[in-house]
């Protein structure tokens, strides 16, 4: 019972981050099971398994807020589906010390795409500067899928600021498209590793404390998209996700002394507050300069 309630506790932290922020469910799920041990396709699988009653109620909430643009959504979707049932193969098919190394490698990343992007404004994920720009929505879509099936999560970082750049959406409205094609995708991935048999293995009740909380927190968090401080909470899922999955690399290229490891956690987690109270007093700046910027009349 505790169990379930710890991971609901986590499944509503990270869907309140996801559904406000377009990114976050999956990377930090498949985090926390990861570090527990479980298998990497079977810590892809369960974080998957998670996201499709709290995608498809997300997708629902942002729709009812008409956060949704319908024919993005179709376009970028279809071609997840597409990478993530390929991605969920190829992780069933590969060892499990390479499919670890891979996961928190990749994991890692998109750690650093979300630290980077909420806590310096800067982009790691390069956008397309020229030509068509609806013509990419269908490699993001594929991109986006193939990373998301074997990081266990990746969606949100890779397909959330692409569309912010390459569609001339309000935030909310990219969030809201993002969060209801996860849904396809998630639907995707899961039949992958159906057919590759990594579904046997899944820790139930950690998904199910999962599913309790993002379900729950799904409606709140769209109604909140666009309002709440996207900055400060950005940087500390990304310096949280950098550190846990850090750690395991390093383990797996045979780990530091004990007494190094506790130094080293305590001075990022006191660099990623500071990097978080900055991000919040400039974007809080940030927003007193919009409302008391007077309208210029025509």
């Amino acid at each position: 019972m505790w169990l379930v309630l710890a991971f609901a506790m986590a499944g509503g932290l990270a869907q309140l981050v996801d559904g406000t922020l377009g990114m976050g469910f999956g990377v930090t799920s498949a985090t926390v099971l990861l570090a527990l041990g479980v298998a990497p396709a079977t810590a892809s699988a369960a974080t998957h398994a998670a996201k499709l009653p709290t995608t498809l109620i997300s997708g629902l909430s942002h729709w009812r807020e008409g956060n949704i643009d319908a024919k993005i959504l179709v376009r970028v979707a279809l071609p997840g589906m597409v990478g993530g049932f390929l991605g969920a193969v190829v992780l069933t098919g590969i060892s499990l010390e390479a499919a670890k190394g891979w996961m928190s490698g990749l994991l890692l990343f998109f750690g650093a795409v979300i630290l980077l992007r909420f806590g310096f404004g800067v982009r790691l994920i390069p956008v397309p500067k020229n030509g068509e720009r609806t013509r990419w929505l269908a490699p993001v879509g594929v991109l986006g899928g193939f990373v998301d099936a074997t990081g266990g999560g990746g969606w949100g970082p890779v397909v959330t600021p692409s569309l912010m750049t390459i569609t001339r959406h309000e935030p909310r409205k990219v969030v809201g498209t993002v969060n209801a094609a996860e849904f396809a995708v998630a639907v995707s991935v899961s039949a992958g590793f159906i057919t590759g048999a990594a579904h046997q293995d899944i820790p139930w009740l950690p998904v199910l404390g999962l599913v309790l909380g993002g379900v729950c927190i799904a409606p709140i968090a769209a109604r909140l998209a666009g309002r709440l401080p996207h900055a400060p909470m950005g940087t500390m899922v990304g310096g949280l996700v950098i550190l846990v999955n850090l750690v395991t690399v390093v383990a797996l290229l045979g780990g530091l002394p004990g007494w190094l490891d506790a130094v080293l956690i305590v001075a990022w987690l006191a660099l990623i507050g500071r990097l978080a109270w900055r991000a919040w007093e400039k974007e809080k700046a940030g927003r007193l300069h919009v409302v008391g910027t007077p309208e210029v009349n025509a």
